[in-house]
Order: structure tokens, then sequence, then C-alpha cells
């Protein structure tokens, strides 16, 4: 019996997210069920992280313990062979019987997309969030500095577990440009709850005009005193989990 690590991508459109979920699609129930077809007599994978339904992953990690003869080139064929469609393992390898993908990670590193435009892009919107008004893009750029560092960031979103901290590292926040399109790369020690998504909505409003940079400065530094942001979150669509580093 040996421990594995594989490497998952998936267009999150069709799945009600990663975790498993009695009588609902899932990641983790088709990479199970994939499994299952070669013999696997486990009852759960592990993953490193929660996607929510409808966000992406170009490089989620997860782990299973599986007696398996062969090479893992031979055991990255086989699942490729009874996954679906909307998903595929890129790389596999056997890891030290004590790894977990979650505990063990050191950071987690994710990429939204969005463009502006005042009329619909059907193409695009599949995977990019259509932004309108147009915003300043110089704005946009000074409000992802703000969240560098170690922060409390409970008005960015919620704990896994009640009670749980909600103070994370943030290593990198930048946007970049390429094509029309607007690209931004978040990576930290651990992320809360919906927290990437609730960073770019905030930042599309600074940009917009919609909330002073300073009134987000506030969120951070006075997380225990009502802040004034807006409510809300960008559309899971534009998400995607790129990297998971150890």
């Amino acid at each position: 019996m040996a421990r594995y690590k594989l490497i998952l991508a998936y267009d999150g459109a069709a799945f009600v997210g990663s975790q498993r979920q009695a009588k609902r699609r899932t990641v983790q129930g088709e990479l199970e069920n994939a499994l299952r077809q070669l013999g696997w007599p486990g009852r759960t994978v592990t993953l490193a992280g929660r996607t929510d339904t409808g966000v992406h992953a170009s490089g989620q990690v997860a782990a299973f313990d599986f007696e398996w003869n062969h090479a893992p080139e031979r055991l990255l064929a086989a699942l490729n062979a009874n996954l679906p469609a909307d998903m595929a393992v890129s790389d596999i390898e056997p890891v030290d019987a004590k790894f977990h993908p979650r505990f063990d990670a050191a950071s987690r590193c994710y990429r939204y997309r969005l463009f502006c435009g005042n009329v619909r892009d059907p193409l695009r919107e599949k995977m990019a969030w259509r932004v309108w008004p147009a915003f300043k893009e110089e704005a946009l750029l000074e409000a992802a500095a703000v969240f560098l560092g170690r922060h409390d960031f409970s008005a960015f979103g919620s704990p896994a577990r009640e009670q749980s901290s909600t103070v994370r590292t943030v290593m990198a926040s930048e946007w970049s440009q390429s094509d029309g399109e607007w690209q931004y790369e978040v990576r930290a020690d651990a992320f809360l709850y919906r927290m990437v998504r609730r960073l770019v909505f905030v930042q599309v409003a600074v940009a917009q005009g919609r909330c002073l940079k300073e009134t987000v400065v506030k969120a951070l530094e006075r997380p225990q005193v009502k802040n004034e942001i807006p409510a809300g979150l960008a559309p899971a669509h534009g998400l995607t989990l790129v990297e998971v580093t150890y």
C-alpha cells in the first residue's frame, strides 16, 4: 500500500464544488468513482482545498492510499481513461505515508480573470467575469497592494470552522493585463471561505469609484469594527486554483 499525490485539473462549471456531496456531482466524487473502477478499496481521497460551485482548477492536489503494482505513469493513464471529460490528472507520484495535501501545504495560488465590456461576450464569459462600467486601471493596481502581508481577513471571508483564526498571510497580490483581459493572481498561506472572490469584488468596487481604498485598509486594520466596504462576491466562473506548494 502506497500513498499517491496527484495534480488535478477540472472545469468547475458542471460541479457543485470539489467536496463530496450525496447525490450531487462533485470533483471528489468523480475522482473516487474513477479510482474504484481500478479496484481502489478506500473510502475517501483528501484534497488540498475546497473549491466552490463553478470554480475551476489547474493545480488542485489530491492524495489517496492504493496498492498499485505498476508504474505511476500507468496509474495516471488509467485514471484519465475513467475520469469524465471535464477532469484530468496531469501528474502523479508516490509520496511519504504521512503526506497530507491540505495540512502540509505552504501556500496556495489562485487566479481570477475578468474583462470590461458593455455588451455580452458569451464565449469569453464562460471563464471570465464581464465587468461594466469600466474601472480606473491605476486604482485597481493600488487596491491589490493593500492586501499584502499578514492581516485579519474576517471582513473578506469566513473560516472553515467557527472560532478558527481569520488571520492569513498574503505573499502575492497583483493584476496583469493581456489581450484585453485582466488577471489577478493572489498567493497566501491559506484562504478563508470565498475570500478570493470577495477580494476581487472589493477591488473592482474601488477601481469603479464605489469604495475608497482607505475604507478597505480600515477593514483590515480594525476588523472588529463594522466596515463600509460593499457586500458582494465576484462570480465563481472567473476563478481558478492554479497551484499548491509544499
